[in-house]
């Protein structure tokens, strides 16, 4: 009976082989890995040799004599030009002193206006979008033009100081960027309008991307608005705010047009940064081996305070 039950057929599953195609497959799979790279190599190797080529070039001169009103000084240097850097030239100690003065003043007082602006503009109101646009517009002029804007104001003659003059504050024909007791506050000022809207922008940014569950939540448990700021807002604002001052006080570091072209550097050398100072040395002195060394050693101390400020700081750590 048992054999009677006809049995079913026993099927059989061919191994396909791929012995002959694993080689083609892993060459496949390393060509695919490869060709993002190679597909960004040109565009990597142009901007290595527009970055690599003037830092090694202004290193080789920074050893060098290389003065083109005095061709028959020119020559190798050593490491004189550093020498005379820190030893023999007391405009480099006061133009860095200056530097380091303007960039924490000026980062401090954006970084307020620019966080408080941006709070004021991320709150829902009629004209938000007008406002926004009005906020955000120095950011789009630039120095010179912005340096033209603020000289006009400065004007003595036409500008804020005869009207205040008229309004029985100062005097007739003064001019702030010629007193040495104005001159860098009135330069603050007009950097100031051009450089919080950075800051306003990209804290901005940030603060759209809070959940707003988490004010609902405080409010429930009784938070006040200035709790929240402190608890919430500015722990979420940290990295921004980080990389944002970072950003900015290499920028205000090396600001030279807004200064070169509203006060030159004066009156008596009050408003010389050190890159104004390399500029003066380079271009109108003409001492390119000395304006290198000067470019070198603020470069180092560039970096020194970049990496300084993100180890202190604790960028990208947990800020919940």
């Amino acid at each position: 009976m048992a054999d009677a039950v006809a049995k079913p057929p026993r099927v059989t599953r061919r191994r396909t082989g791929r012995t002959s195609g694993t080689k083609g497959t892993g060459k496949g799979k390393g060509s695919a890995r490869r060709l993002p790279y190679l597909l960004i190599a040109p565009a990597g190797l142009l901007m290595l040799g527009f970055i690599a080529y003037p830092m090694l070039s202004v290193l080789y001169y920074s050893l060098q004599n290389y003065n083109v009103t005095k061709p028959w000084r020119n020559g190798y240097a050593g490491l004189d030009n550093f020498t005379k850097i820190f030893t023999d030239d007391p405009q480099f100690w006061d133009t860095l002193a200056f530097s380091g003065k303007w960039v924490v003043t000026e980062v401090l007082l954006q970084l307020v206006l620019g966080l408080a602006l941006a709070l004021l503009v991320n709150q829902t109101f009629i004209g938000r979008g007008i406002a926004r646009a009005l906020v955000f517009s120095p950011w789009a002029v630039s120095g010179v033009l912005t340096t033209t804007i603020w000289m006009l104001l400065y004007n003595p003659s036409t500008g804020i100081s005869r009207y205040l003059a008229d309004a029985g504050i100062g005097s007739y024909g003064t001019s702030v960027l010629s007193d040495t007791g104005t001159v860098f506050w009135a330069a603050v000022l007009a950097e100031l309008w051009r450089g919080v809207p950075f800051f306003a922008i990209l804290i901005l940014a940030d603060l759209q991307s809070i959940p707003k569950d988490l004010y609902e939540a405080a409010s429930v448990d009784g938070a006040g608005r200035l709790r929240q700021f402190f608890h919430i807002t500015l722990p979420h604002l940290k990295d921004a705010i980080i990389l944002s001052t970072l950003l900015r006080g290499v920028w205000e570091f090396n600001n030279v047009d807004l200064l070169y072209t509203l006060t030159g550097g004066g009156p008596a050398g009050q408003t010389t940064t050190l890159p104004l100072y390399v500029a003066n040395t380079g271009i109108d002195g003409h001492d390119f081996g000395y304006a290198s060394a000067l470019t070198t050693v603020a470069f180092v101390i560039l970096l020194f305070c970049s990496i300084l400020y993100l180890r202190l700081s604790k960028f990208g750590g947990d800020n919940k």
